[in-house]
């Protein structure tokens, strides 16, 4: 009589390890091995919040980075059709998906219907364009354009990960400089500073913040009219 052999443990793997062997194998390119290959690079970028960079995501899938970025040059131009609400954007040295540009109006008008959005003070914003245009700059140079202090205002750019520190000047006093970080980039939908708006631009957007903000403000009570009383006469004596 044969004795039962004790079964093998069978090797474990996570998540990574299955995702590496579905779109490396079989190793030869195939046309379905690519459209694999393309369907897992944009289930990537979708669900990813910090831009994915080409040789981030040919080291993740072990791939040569030229076909991995043959790939996302596909997946940009599919992206740009006018019937996808959607975009593939380089966004400070990765890719990420956005909504599109053109959209923007009836996608803010939506979204604040959701929910009141988060948004920088006027304060804020003019902090952040000195420091965006002027960078790295010092508190007191800050001060010095505007006129007012600042102290709160950078507290809450550093909070908010828009700005970081660079550094002390070389000057009496040796103040802090700063300068702006990868996440403003990401939050203003740029690639580099050299895709800064113009100085009107930055004006327009900060008009755009004010009339939102005006928009969510609470209506104030409407007073209400005194209620005219009839008039008193004097009783004869």
């Amino acid at each position: 009589m044969e004795t039962e052999q004790p079964l093998e443990p069978v090797e474990e793997l996570d998540a990574e390890d299955i995702l590496i062997e579905a779109v490396t194998e079989p190793a030869a390119p195939t046309p379905d091995n690519r459209d694999a290959l393309k369907a897992v690079i944009e289930a990537a970028i979708y669900i990813t919040d910090e831009p994915l960079s080409a040789e981030q995501i040919a080291s993740s899938v072990e791939q040569p980075i030229d076909r991995v970025k043959e790939i996302l040059a596909q997946l940009v131009t599919e992206y740009q059709a006018p019937d996808r609400g959607l975009s593939i954007r380089e966004i400070a040295g990765g890719y990420k998906m956005a909504t599109k540009p053109e959209h923007h109006e009836p996608i803010r008008r939506f979204v604040k219907k959701l929910q009141k959005p988060l948004k920088l003070s006027l304060a804020a914003l003019e902090t952040l364009a000195v420091i965006a245009y002027r960078q790295p700059i010092t508190g007191p140079e800050i001060l010095d354009i505007r006129g007012v202090q600042g102290a709160s205002v950078l507290n809450t750019l550093l909070d908010r990960k828009l700005i970081a520190a660079a550094g002390r000047k070389n000057v009496l006093g040796k103040p802090m400089m700063y300068k702006t970080t990868r996440e403003f980039l990401i939050q203003f939908g740029l690639n580099s500073l050299a895709e800064l708006p113009t100085l009107k631009e930055f004006e327009e957007l900060g008009r755009m913040a004010l009339d939102d903000a005006e928009d969510l403000a609470p209506t104030a009570p409407v007073a209400a009219e005194p209620v005219p009383q009839p008039e008193s006469h004097p009783t004869d004596a």
